[in-house]
């Protein structure tokens, strides 16, 4: 059965969400069409785009993404200490820039002293939803499949639904759920098949985030100078598509420090994350059974997972667990709090997390 909205994300069980949608009966409608032979790559960018704008007038960060041919995942971080700090104003010129204001704010930028106390009780009203609005994962889900729905349509010159549903969404319930989710979509070009390896993995933030790494290097490698033309390519078609005067927010930024608050970076460093990642990547590609679990990188161990289990998990991530991931304790947990009778995944993460206790 559907779960309502409310009872699938909940800010005070963490601020980390994996958000994924697919188009209309799974069509390629973001990619190659075979039955027609339409190519609509450029719809990955508009996504991609759309994904980094709206981060960037949000109080929420983009951690990772994959924009597939049929579907798209997205790693979320909400900040909702960020969107308290913001003064009205502020509040009000990010809601402007997507949506329309009404009457008494309007009033009340062309001239505050121009509104009596039970309208400016008005302007306040608006302002406390809109803050409320722009930290808010269904609102900025909505802002982008709405938008590129109506662009493709436009485009097509028809009319009718482009995505299945809304979205769906999974809770992330400790760091090591988060760092399994971001390896799970950045390497979702590479276990599909489609890309044979991160250099070539168009429209994800591992390449995205490589590209950061590696732009300003002088001497690069081939492997290096390969993810600059890529993602060199994606710019252009960004121009081509009137994208890159667009204000784009950065991917959620890594700090390894144990000092660091969760909520205002990743728990891990940027070179940890790269290698493992790499290294996964490598070992799904080559359809290794029989992997070493040395090879991969001691990150894992540090947050609590066995690397034995690591592959598996990361190729069945989106079939093991449902509405949230996490330690069998958290898991039950959330479970409990939202008065569900079960939370798929407890036996796989009983498996993965070592040394956990598992609470009835």
């Amino acid at each position: 059965m559907t779960q309502a909205r409310e009872t699938q994300i909940c800010l005070a069980e963490t601020p980390y969400y994996h958000c994924y949608v697919r188009c209309v009966r799974r069509a390629y409608l973001c990619g190659e069409d075979h039955s027609t032979g339409e190519n609509y790559d450029h719809r990955k960018q508009w996504i991609a785009s759309r994904l980094r704008y709206l981060s960037y007038i949000y109080a929420i960060d983009v951690c990772a993404y994959a924009v597939m041919s049929n579907h798209y995942h997205v790693v979320l971080h909400v900040d909702q200490t960020r969107a308290a700090t913001w003064s009205d104003e502020e509040v009000v010129e990010r809601w402007l820039q997507l949506y329309n204001g009404n009457l008494f704010v309007n009033r009340w930028l062309a001239d505050p002293n121009a509104l009596d106390n039970a309208e400016l009780e008005k302007v306040k009203e608006s302002v406390a939803e809109w803050r409320k609005r722009l930290c808010d994962i269904s609102w900025f889900m909505r802002g982008v499949n709405e938008t590129i729905a109506r662009m493709a349509n436009d485009e097509d010159d028809c009319k009718g639904r482009f995505w299945e549903g809304r979205f769906k969404s999974q809770a992330l319930l400790d760091e090591a759920a988060v760092l399994s989710c971001m390896a799970y979509v950045d390497l979702n070009p590479v276990r599909a098949g489609m890309e044979k390896d991160l250099a070539n993995s168009d429209f994800t933030s591992i390449q995205q985030r490589l590209y950061d790494y590696v732009k300003y290097k002088n001497n690069r490698n081939a492997s290096e100078q390969k993810i600059v033309d890529r993602v060199n390519l994606q710019k252009g078609i960004q121009k081509d598509l009137d994208l890159d005067d667009q204000p784009e927010a950065p991917l959620m930024r890594f700090d390894g420090s144990s000092h660091t608050d969760i909520h205002t970076a990743l728990p891990f460093t940027r070179e940890d994350y790269f290698e493992l990642v790499d290294v996964t990547g490598r070992i799904i590609k080559s359809g290794k059974r029989g992997y070493i679990a040395s090879d991969i990188p001691s990150i894992v161990s540090q947050l609590g997972l066995n690397p034995d289990k690591w592959i598996d998990h990361i190729q069945n991530f989106g079939k093991s667990y449902a509405g949230c991931v996490g330690t069998v304790h958290k898991i039950q947990n959330y479970v409990k709090n939202f008065n569900r009778r079960w939370g798929k995944g407890v036996s796989t993460s009983a498996g993965v997390y070592q040394k956990q206790v598992i609470y009835v």
